[in-house]
């Protein structure tokens, strides 16, 4: 059992009592979350589960994906439903038109420094900020460069703005419709928000949570993303039997330790950094041993081993 298990996450539990559901369900120790998803939200959330737990840092860095419902004419000192909320004056400007929302949304799309909510677990001198709004503390959190990739105006009801964000990971939606609120004039908050995709998993991937507590190990194995099909993004090599022995043990391998026929290895280090330096490192039936980066021109050391 190792792999990704997507839940869809009902809005309720948070994403450690998914985690914990989950364990005692199927059984396995070793389970984890790549990014929490808040109590009140729903969709899609990946658990790692067995040996994939050492590539959760790789998948939480992951774009994500929501529906989110925004309503208009009150705010939130939350930023969502959980309030307290505060009409907008009487002297707030009328309702937006679609044409008022559309223009307001454009102002958001793109890469740009977003400010955390106060009600958020981001630290202020090693407290959560939460902790601190929560004791009517004043809180300085320090803008964070985040990326929308979509923006879509999806539908509007009255006082009710139904939207589709795509964005880059360390988002707030919250923040979002706070700001959004704001720039239009009648104050907003997050009433509802369901997340469809994390990374290349989406809703199509997920499996319910009552699903997989009613179905223990046989519900979860249906719906488990096993280690070769993870990571589709970074570059791979398959590799010889004695490659494969050379990873177990945690060694380098070079152009001689591929396996027959898996194409040219790269004579130098790719330029830049992060993810597009690593490797995957493949037996040569394609399952997944580790990750590797690059050391040395035609050198790849395993840094993370999963066998």
């Amino acid at each position: 059992m190792d792999g990704v298990l997507v839940i869809d996450k009902p809005a309720g539990p948070t994403s450690h009592d998914v985690v914990a559901r989950v364990r005692r369900a199927i059984g396995v120790g070793r389970i984890g979350h790549t990014g929490t998803l808040d109590p009140r939200a729903s969709g899609v959330l990946p658990l790692v589960v067995g040996r994939a737990t050492r590539l959760a840092r790789f998948l939480s860095a992951s774009d994500k994906e929501y529906i989110a419902e925004v309503r208009l004419g009150a705010t939130s000192e939350t930023y969502d439903a959980e309030g307290p909320l505060t009409p907008a004056s009487s002297d707030a400007c009328a309702p937006p038109d679609a044409d008022a929302l559309e223009g307001a949304l454009a102002r958001f799309r793109g890469t740009y420094p977003q400010v955390p909510p106060p009600y958020s677990a981001k630290k202020v001198g090693g407290t959560r900020a939460y902790t601190l709004a929560r004791k009517n503390q004043p809180i300085e959190l320090t803008p964070v460069s985040v990326t929308v990739h979509a923006l879509e105006m999806l539908a509007i009801e009255g006082d009710r703005l139904r939207i589709r964000v795509a964005c880059s990971t360390g988002f707030y939606v919250r923040t979002l419709a706070h700001e959004l609120g704001a720039h239009l004039g009648v104050g907003a908050y997050l009433a509802g928000l369901r997340r469809t995709r994390v990374g290349a998993f989406t809703l199509a991937d997920a499996v319910t949570l009552d699903d997989v507590q009613r179905g223990g190990q046989e519900a979860a194995a249906a719906h488990l993303t096993g280690l070769d099909r993870l990571l589709p993004d970074l570059p791979a090599v398959a590799l010889s039997e004695a490659g494969v022995g050379r990873v177990r043990h945690g060694q380098g391998v070079t152009l001689e330790h591929l396996s027959e026929g898996s194409g040219t290895f790269a004579s130098e280090a790719p330029t830049g950094a992060g993810q597009a330096a690593k490797v995957r490192l493949l037996d040569a039936s394609g399952m997944l041993l580790g990750i590797a980066e690059w050391r040395a021109p035609g050198l790849l050391h395993p840094t993370i081993v999963l066998v």
